[in-house]
């Protein structure tokens, strides 16, 4: 006869159960040791330093006028009112890939930068080539001369199973060759404004400093590049995401071939299929991206793609989530003809579809834009891609790459990732409207931004510092 157990007493049998459960799983977590990889590993990574020399400011012709001329005379035209830029210096991590010398680090640890100098683990410092960098993926690849260099092994991220252990080496907030070891939270993460790389998602501690260090799995095989974490406070929150290491591989072939990297794309603007659409579709279950438009002079409408479309498979692999699509055929080779399984009024047919090269002008649309022509604004940009559009419910706009930190964009509380809607009541249809619109701004006085922060409307002042336009040509 089984005896019957008060609530109290299930409860309190349940917790202690829970509790010895969670304390042998965190056991059996904290007992992967992880020294010896850590002691093999840790002479192939490296700390790296960019420094980028800041452009002199002049004062406007307004400004100038408003010093007396024997203050002029005795102390120089600017006086030292104007205020002036400070050099800028970041810090990260990376890792050596090769015998002769190729380094791996993240793009946003190189970026702009005048020089580059590697800290090794013997404490030599050597001066860096930066071979090429691709902004998109975030993938900078270096180059220093030196010999009997130590290697890190390549692994292989697509045998990484959720929950499976990796360790981080790099250098957090400046402590030197610090080692974090957490577990895989998930695979093929999408981000925003990240089309092309499916992170990898992990608990291990990531801060600055940490950027573009290797993220090993138990095997000590490099299986991705820590990038970026997610926080609230700009410190680690147990969100970190890591660049699979064949996604960079890839990027490090075609810079050292190519000195750039050129990608597929299809030309359509698409969403997820949820569990309505799903159902409206006779699909079994969400799954596929979903043609809300096929834009014009594109692959899709050379391939015969129409609206209400839904994209099932590329090249054989199964889309789940329409941010997978972009990730494939971005890493496909230009020119090769791969099938597309679609989903067409309730029919499924293949389509052939050639890979073609993502246009140039929207690559070199987006460097001009890294560098406008108005040095105290301090704000590096790039155009919204049409998937973000679709996310975003927004039909134009520019994104917030980086700020100066003593520019005008940054001291009207501009942040990264804002989406830049309208400047002075204009609508910004891309980078170089942003700049025609930006040049055209009064100097000195506010004028009012919309932006798009979170999904979340706002309105920012932004006052811009006049320039001496007789000044500006003469020092061209």
């Amino acid at each position: 006869m089984k005896q019957q157990q008060s609530p109290k007493i299930r409860a309190w049998l349940v917790g202690i159960v829970c509790t010895v459960g969670m304390q042998s799983v965190w056991a059996s977590a904290v007992a992967v040791d992880f020294s010896d990889l850590v002691e093999k590993n840790a002479p192939a990574v490296v700390n790296i330093s960019a420094s980028t020399k800041a452009k002199k400011r002049t004062l406007s012709q307004q400004q100038q006028q408003q010093i007396p001329e024997a203050f002029k005379r005795f102390f120089g035209e600017d006086f030292g009112f104007a205020p002036q830029p400070r050099d800028r210096q970041s810090f990260g991590s990376g890792f050596i890939i090769s015998k002769e010398g190729y380094v791996l680090t993240n793009n946003h640890v190189v970026d702009h930068a005048d020089k580059v100098m590697v800290k090794l683990n013997d404490r030599r410092e050597l001066e860096a080539e930066v071979i090429g960098t691709d902004e998109r993926t975030d993938v900078a690849l270096l180059k220093i001369k030196a010999d009997n260099l130590p290697i890190v092994q390549i692994g292989n991220p697509q045998t990484l199973k959720v929950g499976q252990p990796v360790l981080a080496i790099g250098s957090p907030f400046g402590f030197d060759y610090s080692a974090t070891a957490g577990i895989v939270s998930a695979k093929s993460r999408a981000l925003p404004n990240e089309s092309y790389v499916p992170f990898i998602q992990t608990d291990v501690a990531i801060n600055p400093g940490n950027s573009g260090g290797p993220l090993f799995n138990s095997d000590g095989q490099v299986i991705g590049i820590n990038s970026q974490i997610y926080s609230r406070s700009g410190g680690y929150m147990g969100l970190a995401f890591a660049i699979p290491i064949d996604v960079a591989m890839d990027v490090v072939e075609q810079l050292k071939d190519n000195g750039k990297v050129s990608r597929g794309y299809l030309g359509v603007m698409t969403q997820d299929v949820d569990r309505n659409l799903a159902e409206a579709y006779g699909l079994s279950k969400p799954m596929g991206a979903l043609v809300a438009k096929v834009l014009p002079d594109t692959p899709a409408e050379k391939a015969g793609l129409k609206e209400g479309d839904v994209i099932l498979a590329f090249n054989g692999q199964e889309i789940g989530l329409a941010s997978e699509l972009p990730q494939l055929i971005g890493r496909t080779k230009i020119g090769k003809k791969v099938p597309l399984s679609l989903l067409r009024e309730g029919k499924k047919i293949e389509l052939p579809f050639d890979v073609a090269s993502l246009p140039e002008d929207e690559v070199d649309t987006e460097k001009q834009a890294t560098e406008p022509d108005l040095n105290s604004l301090g704000i590096g940009l790039r155009n919204l891609t049409e998937q973000e559009k679709t996310q975003l419910k927004l039909d134009d706009g520019v994104v917030v790459l980086r700020l100066a930190e003593d520019g005008a964009a940054a001291e009207a509380g501009i942040r990264p990732n804002d989406v830049i809607i309208r400047v002075n009541n204009q609508r910004v249809k891309d980078t170089q409207e942003f700049i025609k619109i930006a040049k055209k701004l009064p100097a000195n006085k506010a004028v009012p931004v919309l932006i798009s922060r979170a999904g979340q409307p706002r309105i920012l002042a932004l006052r811009i510092e006049g320039t001496d336009k007789k000044d500006s040509k003469s020092k061209k």
